[in-house]
């Protein structure tokens, strides 16, 4: 017999909360609500702890965003554990929807209609009846390729990509250092900074992890968490911890030589052997 299906609802607005569970009830009777959060960090450690069989997470939601809690929820779900269904909610955003298609995400627009969410039911049934295996980190890997917000398709030339980045200015006291790229060895997101560090030194800048990565050389520069890129040629070899997540240890140097930086699933594509 099938054990009794569970879910998540991750939003902000109360109304619309209590709105998308009671549609859910009326559309699937045997899914119980195990907790509706109204945060993506609370969404994070409810999933975590809960393991529910589907998580509804709000796009836009205070603290974290509804794609970082995602990432955050497979980054963090036990290994020996199928990973969950996800249904994003959002109000219409052309770009969005079209995120969401092109990585085979189930979405329902706000306000909830019954019969969006009854076709979303019918394929998070599906799913489950036949124990697909959750496609979650392909979904959130070419989620993050294209952020939610942007257009699909080629650039306007109003909206080229940055030019690369060659120096990075960093505060030092009174003084801004001139930070030569070729000489940071990784990016690391700190609070409301980006350790910047290089075999020698390490800086605090500004400028968010998101925003560096189109102004970097891809090439060269790793994204291997959502808080973290990496020069790849400072990786010196790939290790699994005691739960079995991926490390990346880098090459000697004077700061780092004890440090090793976690590897979010959704990059551990990038360490598979050759």
């Amino acid at each position: 017999m099938m054990a009794q299906p569970t879910a998540l609802i991750a939003e902000d607005e109360p109304l619309l909360a209590q709105a998308l569970a009671a549609e859910l009830q009326a559309a699937w009777p045997a899914l119980r609500i195990v907790a509706s959060v109204g945060d993506g960090l609370s969404a994070v450690a409810q999933a975590i702890a809960l393991r529910p069989d589907v998580v509804f997470l709000d796009v836009r939601m205070p603290g974290q965003n509804g794609l970082d809690a995602a990432a955050d929820i497979a980054d963090q779900w036990p290994v020996e554990h199928p990973l969950p269904l996800l249904v994003f909610v959002t109000a219409y955003d052309e770009y969005a929807v079209q995120a969401f298609e092109r990585a085979a995400v189930d979405y329902v627009l706000k306000p909830v209609q019954a019969a969006r969410l009854a076709q979303c039911v019918a394929r998070l049934q599906a799913a489950m009846a036949h124990k697909a295996v959750s496609p979650l980190i392909d979904q959130l890997r070419q989620l993050m390729d294209k952020p939610i917000g942007q257009p699909m398709g080629q650039h306007s030339s109003a909206a080229q990509p940055p030019a690369l980045l060659q120096r990075l200015q960093a505060s030092v006291g009174n003084a801004i250092a001139m930070v030569p790229i070729d000489t940071v060895l990784y990016f690391e997101a700190a609070d409301k900074y980006v350790r910047v560090l290089t075999a020698e030194k390490e800086y605090l800048i500004r400028t968010p992890i998101k925003d560096l990565l189109p102004q970097l050389d891809a090439s060269v520069f790793w994204q291997i968490h959502r808080s973290t890129i990496v020069r790849a040629s400072a990786i010196s070899q790939v290790s699994r911890d005691d739960t079995a997540r991926l490390r990346v240890h880098l090459a000697p140097c004077t700061r780092c030589e004890r440090e090793t930086l976690a590897v979010s699933r959704v990059f551990a594509h990038l360490f598979k052997a050759m």
